[in-house]
């Protein structure tokens, strides 16, 4: 069986204006996603605003344009960069866990979710996706979960071995948007996720996902 790409870490995202070739380039754009990170935090979505990820960045503003034709399209940028990490981080950890089976990869699918609502700036509010608030225009409609459960599906096939068929597929996207509707209600319940309701989603999980990737 040929094994199925992990992630796509240098896929530019499709929100960009040009893609850093240089260094130094590279290293602005990611202040500039860091700043816009940061902000996001402090002032929520509707506040934020290009001028203030230029200051906090230390950059030009015109330097944010460069990259970026509006504050949509940095935020968007942002998230492509969330799941670029949550793969990253669920793919180490797989390949750090000594005797991997379909509860420990669930485990470490939900753990790095959750961990990565704990700690990463303003993952709490774009995680992999622009809020939805903020989807209208007559542009295609983003999917960010259907992008997720692509990636998700992917680790997993190539870790436990199994084929990433069609049946797989629809699973795991059920399965990645039940849990982000349960752990969007575990963090609205405690800052921090409420323990009871990540157990419960856990347990969700691995009744509804173990018995495919075990097959």
């Amino acid at each position: 069986m040929d094994p199925v790409p992990q992630t796509r870490p240098h896929d530019p995202p499709p929100a960009l204006r040009r893609t850093p070739v240089q260094q130094r380039s590279a290293e602005r754009l990611a202040r500039i996603l860091d700043a816009c990170a940061g902000l996001l935090d402090e002032t929520g979505y509707e506040q934020l605003s290009t001028r203030a990820v230029a200051v906090r960045a230390g950059v030009p503003i015109g330097s944010v344009y460069r990259f970026f034709g509006n504050k949509r399209a940095m935020v968007a940028a942002l998230a492509h960069r969330n799941l670029d990490r949550y793969a990253e981080r669920i793919a180490a950890r797989f390949e750090r866990t000594p005797a991997l089976d379909a509860h420990s990869a669930i485990d470490g699918v939900l753990d790095e979710f959750i961990a990565m609502k704990r700690s990463v700036p303003g993952f709490a509010l774009v995680d992999f996706g622009v809020p939805a608030a903020e989807e209208s225009g007559g542009g295609a409609v983003e999917d960010p979960n259907g992008q997720v459960a692509e990636r998700i599906c992917a680790l997993l096939a190539t870790h436990l071995g199994r084929t990433s068929d069609e049946t797989l597929r629809r699973k795991v996207l059920v399965g990645v948007e039940t849990a982000d509707t349960l752990v969007r209600l575990a963090f609205r319940s405690d800052p921090d996720g409420d323990p009871a309701l990540i157990d419960e989603t856990r347990r969700l999980l691995h009744a509804y996902l173990a018995p495919s990737l075990a097959a």
